[in-house]
């Protein structure tokens, strides 16, 4: 199925980028993150969820086989993830920067969440195990997935029209 597809990473360092924008107040009334995200995750198959839990749990395990705290999931890291990966599957761009300028810090801060600290993307890889594996080798991903700072965890997978998934993990400090 995926034997044409050329996995592809990306990958941005977050410790090396300022921080421009400032968080946005929740507006009055509106929805809890939590229920914003049990929303959007209503609305995901439920092979992007499966995927989803396995990229938190296989990410965990590393972080714990290394010495690293386990990170706790984050319903505004949820959203944000989710957010980036249907972006990316939508338009086939792997990128970290949408053409508005906004970055993973920015798609955060809208949801809600005020430290995010890092970022690893990624397509193409047919099952969590191989995209974990392939953040593992790639010395700026794992440095991410490893950060003993980070404490929380969002993921997002969502599929391309090709069938290919679009992976997106944030990291926050919180």
């Amino acid at each position: 199925m995926f034997h044409s597809a050329v996995p592809k990473l990306a990958v941005l360092a977050a410790a090396a980028l300022p921080v421009l924008v400032a968080p946005t107040p929740a507006q009055a009334g509106s929805p809890s993150p939590a229920i914003i995200a049990a929303r959007l995750m209503a609305r995901l198959p439920a092979p992007a969820l499966d995927l989803m839990s396995q990229l938190v749990t296989k990410t965990n395990q590393q972080r714990w086989a290394n010495g690293c705290g386990l990170l706790a999931v984050d319903q505004e890291l949820i959203i944000a993830s989710v957010q980036q990966s249907a972006h990316m599957a939508f338009t086939g761009d792997l990128n970290h920067v949408w053409l508005d300028g906004s970055t993973f810090v920015t798609r955060s801060r809208a949801a809600g969440y005020t430290q995010p600290s890092g970022e690893n993307i990624a397509w193409g890889y047919p099952t969590a195990d191989d995209v974990i594996a392939a953040w593992m080798a790639s010395p700026e991903h794992r440095a991410n997935m490893l950060d003993c700072t980070a404490r929380s965890i969002g993921t997002g997978v969502s599929f391309g029209a090709d069938g290919r998934p679009y992976y997106t993990q944030l990291f926050g400090r919180l």
